[in-house]
């Protein structure tokens, strides 16, 4: 296992389910795990896209995760970000973990132009659930349950199949309370960035080395940027 400090933030290359449980107590978890979804199909689109649909495949993040890593004892509040078909699992494992939860949507102005025998993938879905005394912060134009903001193409994804887009991070950053944050599933370091930016001290782990090297970078940057 690697550990990485940059200011208020530390990085671990290493396994989720073995690394989170002994991190301790956070405010909030916010993290970006693995979906649960077919990633073949999708016709003459998917074969112009294969690359990105390869890698998905390859870092095996079409398989789903372990709902059991968000813990109610280890967080304050908990984002995650879920599939569609994941939402009954994910929904049933909050539902009595945390006092409330709240459904909220990230809105795609440029959704890919595929169904694959489904709707299109315009929209994506992350629960915020939280305990007592650790309720959404923000103003009133922070806390609304849509944000419409583009996907990354390009440089901006970071080299990561399902990156988020840093403002995307920055609005969900603004609805945590309190001043620590873990992402167990790192990936590049969105969260991250998002946090050292919200003046949080934030804790990641990430089990590819490449990502979790990418991670480092954007972060060593984000630091760099409050300090100038």
């Amino acid at each position: 296992m690697t550990r990485v400090t940059i200011g208020p933030a530390t990085l671990h290359l290493g396994d989720a389910y073995t690394l989170r449980p002994t991190l301790g107590f956070h405010d909030a978890d916010v993290t970006d795990p693995p979906y649960q979804f077919r990633a073949s199909g999708g016709g003459r689109y998917r074969k112009a896209r294969r690359q990105l649909m390869d890698q998905i495949i390859a870092e095996q993040l079409d398989k789903g995760f372990d709902m059991a890593v968000i813990d109610p004892m280890l967080c304050g509040a908990a984002i995650v970000f879920a599939h569609n078909e994941q939402l009954p699992a994910l929904l049933s494992r909050l539902n009595g973990h945390f006092h409330r939860h709240a459904l909220c949507v990230w809105q795609k102005n440029n959704p890919q132009p595929v169904a694959n025998k489904h709707y299109r993938p315009d929209i994506e879905f992350y629960v915020h659930a939280w305990n007592r005394g650790y309720h959404p912060a923000g103003n009133l134009a922070e806390l609304l349950r849509v944000s419409r903001i583009g996907a990354p193409r390009g440089p901006a994804r970071f080299g990561h199949a399902t990156t988020k887009p840093d403002a995307l991070m920055s609005k969900i950053l603004a609805n945590v309370r309190g001043e620590t944050v873990c992402d167990p599933f790192m990936g590049t370091g969105s969260t991250g960035v998002a946090a050292i930016r919200a003046g949080k001290r934030f804790t990641g782990i990430e089990h590819n080395p490449a990502h979790f090297e990418t991670a480092v970078a954007r972060i060593t940057a984000a630091v760099a940027e409050l300090d100038r």
